[in-house]
């Protein structure tokens, strides 16, 4: 019988070292054990062979016995196990965390002081809501998407058209003719892939405005048209929705972050009246140098950037103003009205 035992052992340990599979080796420890078994039946009773491999079939078919229950109860608990594991919830990955890709693509932002990984999770974590897709939304977009905020949502009407791409750098030759929103979406995503974007081919509206706006942490408003501003202002501090507005016009620009809710004015705060018809020209009519949208578009998206981290000073309660021609940039107070109709005596 020890001449089996030993043939056994050397067969598994031979097996293993020749790395031959578990189950294979088990295999033919089990055709050991069956030729030992058919020798005990076939050989009469005192053979040498016989007795040299124990003697009795009894033996043999008793350790069977126990091998085959312990072989079953292995494979009931390795069923069982599976079976657990596959009602098991999957876990979801925490939000926030980032793949290794993301990490690299990230690297400079996780290096700076006021930003770091934290901040970095409070971008990707963030829905940053941008109407307009033009001069002033095409580097606002690029940039967002560069820094890897999370969710960023693009509201515009309008198709792309051979006069933007003097300046509307987020678009391109090859997609005259497709919506702005789209052809945005086509160029963020060929930038950054780990961001969620949401293209709304419209023009906001009344009926749909408090319902986009309140799924968003932050509004860049890059319009170009008064009623959209002060809609979007109103709905902002409705809401308590920061908003960071710019302007542009020829050589100039302006850029601001309204924030009642922090203490600071809401828009029609600071532009109270809407100017007559004509006395603010559009770039269409007045003409805007090439840039120039880059730098406010850029500002904004700077803007963003650190009022979602909590990184420096932000511009509540302050209005950023740009004259490209001279080379000029200053910054003015601005403050809350107690009558204004929007803000005044309601919110903060």
């Amino acid at each position: 019988m020890l001449l089996v035992l030993g043939l056994a052992v050397g067969i598994w340990v031979l097996g293993a070292m020749a790395k031959i599979p578990a189950q294979r080796r088990l295999w033919a420890i089990a055709g050991l054990w069956g030729a030992v078994v058919v020798l005990q039946l076939i050989l009469p009773s005192g053979h040498a062979l016989r007795m040299v491999t124990g003697g009795s079939v009894a033996v043999w078919l008793g350790l069977g016995v126990v091998a085959g229950l312990v072989f079953l109860y292995r494979q009931l608990l390795v069923a069982l196990r599976a079976k657990a594991e596959s009602k098991a919830p999957v876990p979801s990955k925490p939000a926030g965390t980032f793949k290794p890709e993301e990490l690299d693509r990230y690297a400079r932002h996780i290096m700076l002081r006021e930003i770091g990984g934290p901040g970095q999770k409070r971008l990707k974590n963030a829905k940053v809501l941008v109407i307009g897709a033009g001069g002033l939304g095409s580097p606002s977009l690029m940039y967002l998407a560069a820094s890897g905020v999370g969710t960023i949502g693009i509201v515009d009407d309008d198709t792309v058209e051979a006069s933007n791409l003097q300046r509307q750098i987020i678009h391109t030759e090859d997609r005259i003719g497709m919506p702005k929103v789209f052809s945005a979406e086509t160029a963020m995503r060929a930038l950054n892939p780990f961001v969620e974007l949401r293209p709304y081919h419209r023009r906001l509206g009344a009926e749909d405005a408090v319902a986009l706006i309140a799924d968003y942490d932050l509004v860049l408003d890059g319009t170009d048209n008064f009623d959209t501003r002060y809609l979007v202002n109103k709905v902002c501090v409705d809401l308590g929705k920061p908003l960071i507005s710019a302007a542009i016009t020829q050589w100039e620009g302006q850029i601001s972050l309204y924030h009642p809710a922090e203490g600071g004015p809401c828009y029609e705060c600071v532009f109270p009246v809407r100017p007559a018809p004509g006395m603010v020209p559009t770039c269409a009519e007045a003409g805007v140098v090439a840039p120039l949208p880059g730098v406010i578009g850029s500002m904004m998206a700077m803007e963003a950037v650190k009022f979602l981290t909590g990184a420096g000073e932000s511009l509540i309660g302050r209005i950023l103003i740009h004259d490209a021609l001279y080379t000029e940039t200053r910054v003015i107070t601005a403050k809350r009205r107690e009558d204004c109709p929007i803000c005044g005596g309601n919110h903060g």
